[in-house]
């Protein structure tokens, strides 16, 4: 039975939709208990914790929409690796939020409810940092697997020439 990767990748997607989404609340609430409890605007690792679900949202619209509705744009090596470098892109912001939170709650005095969640959605972005890349090491196959069934059509023919004819 052949491995369907576009179903693979839409149920990655649909996972990856769920964790930012969960980290954006989780995050969300921390960062209106910060500036509510200390009258001051939360600290820049739990807002780019905001940021990164936000950011993720808007690239998985288009990493789901252009391979469904642009296939043309999706396959062409200009959108492909414009897609790619998205994917990129965002698996980086995952990988600098969750390791940039982790580096704030470790040298803190952290205690209650905000703490458990500040905590909880550090270890939830760094599922989603794995998510990610899984993700991307599949885009990347695809899209060499992709290049190498069409090399051979690029390549010009071999014609073998005989004199007399």
């Amino acid at each position: 039975m052949a491995v369907s990767w576009n179903k693979i990748m839409l149920g990655a997607r649909g996972v990856q939709t769920l964790l930012a989404v969960v980290v954006l609340g989780m995050m969300a609430y921390v960062a209106s208990w910060w500036s509510s409890h200390w009258r001051a605007i939360s600290p820049v690792e739990v807002n780019f914790l905001i940021f990164s679900p936000v950011w993720s949202l808007l690239a998985l619209t288009a990493l789901v929409i252009v391979p469904m509705k642009m296939s043309s744009l999706a396959t062409s090596t200009p959108g492909s690796c414009g897609l790619l470098a998205l994917e990129v892109l965002t698996m980086l912001y995952w990988f600098g939020g969750f390791i940039a939170m982790a580096v704030f709650l470790r040298d803190r005095i952290c205690f209650g409810a905000v703490c458990d969640v500040a905590k909880a959605g550090t270890a939830l972005s760094a599922v989603t940092w794995l998510v990610w890349m899984g993700s991307l090491v599949i885009s990347v196959v695809t899209m060499m697997r992709s290049r190498n069934e069409v090399a051979p059509m690029l390549k010009e023919p071999k014609v073998e020439m005989h004199q007399g004819v």
